[in-house]
């Protein structure tokens, strides 16, 4: 089933899968779709989508093979949107529990590594809002001092940690 969201962009709809067409966000951004002809589709343009893209790992999901964001990105990329979502505190919500569920699975299965690789690789201001936005949780504040461990590791200024 084919749905046509508010805002212009499709998505098609499965009772077992809700498939969503993402472009880059570029320049000052747009609530506008953006329109994909090739694919006779409008896209939602999003912030920060390298981030997912850059990182993927496969799963084979009922025989088929899915790549998807790993999941140490997901849960970055989710502390770096939640505060675009500015006037829906709703959808900030949902992206701030989803990034403390995501993290505490993977501090559950021994990746913290992992995270802490992928804070590292990014840019500085995309670590400073992390850094708030990890500060802002009380059940998140620890990754704080996790993280900083990396950035120490990297010879980095501890003077980028205003937290």
């Amino acid at each position: 089933m084919v749905d046509f969201h508010r805002g212009g962009y499709i998505r098609l709809l499965h009772p077992e899968l809700i498939v969503e067409f993402l472009v880059p966000e570029r320049g000052h951004g747009t609530d506008q779709p953006m329109r994909l002809p090739q694919l006779k589709v409008n896209a939602q343009a999003l912030r920060f989508l390298n981030l997912l893209a850059d990182s993927t790992i496969t799963a084979t999901l009922e025989g088929i093979q899915v790549r998807m964001p790993h999941p140490a990105a997901f849960a970055l990329h989710k502390l770096l949107i939640a505060p675009r979502r500015q006037g829906r505190t709703g959808k900030q919500a949902k992206d701030l529990d989803a990034a403390v569920a995501v993290l505490e699975a993977l501090r559950a299965h021994g990746e913290i590594k992992s995270v802490r690789e992928h804070f590292a690789s990014m840019p500085p201001r995309w670590q400073a809002r992390i850094r708030q936005q990890l500060y802002a949780r009380q059940e998140l504040r620890d990754w704080l001092e996790l993280l900083r461990g990396e950035m120490r590791a990297h010879n980095r200024k501890d003077a980028a940690w205003p937290m």
